[in-house]
């Protein structure tokens, strides 16, 4: 039975970061997934949604959009109730937490 849960919140969990994915950065037009912005998503039992991520500069001013983004990019996922969107800082964001893709899409080598 556990293995079968665990198998489910995988697939939620791929889900939500698919939902992700949809929302752009206004600034660098890639995704915040593949930004590497997103430092953890974390499904509890009553639906809360809680995502920690970072932005590319410390004091951007999309904190509240962005937020916005990501609570409306997760609101079709039926496990889903509340979204919470956590800001944090450390480890502070570099290029290095980009995927290939991201990197490809913006030109750095």
């Amino acid at each position: 039975m556990k293995t079968m849960e665990k198998r489910e919140s995988e697939v939620i969990k791929k889900e939500i970061l698919a939902a992700l994915e949809t929302v752009i950065d206004p600034e660098l037009g890639i995704d915040i997934v593949n930004l590497g912005l997103i430092y953890s998503v974390d499904l509890k039992e009553d639906g809360l949604c809680t995502v920690q991520m970072t932005l590319t500069t410390m004091g951007c001013p999309l904190t509240n959009v962005l937020a916005d983004m990501v609570e409306r990019s997760l609101k079709n996922i039926a496990e889903v109730k509340k979204v919470e969107v956590e800001f944090i800082w450390e480890p502070a964001w570099s290029v290095d937490r980009m995927t290939s893709y991201a990197k490809m899409a913006l030109g750095i080598h």
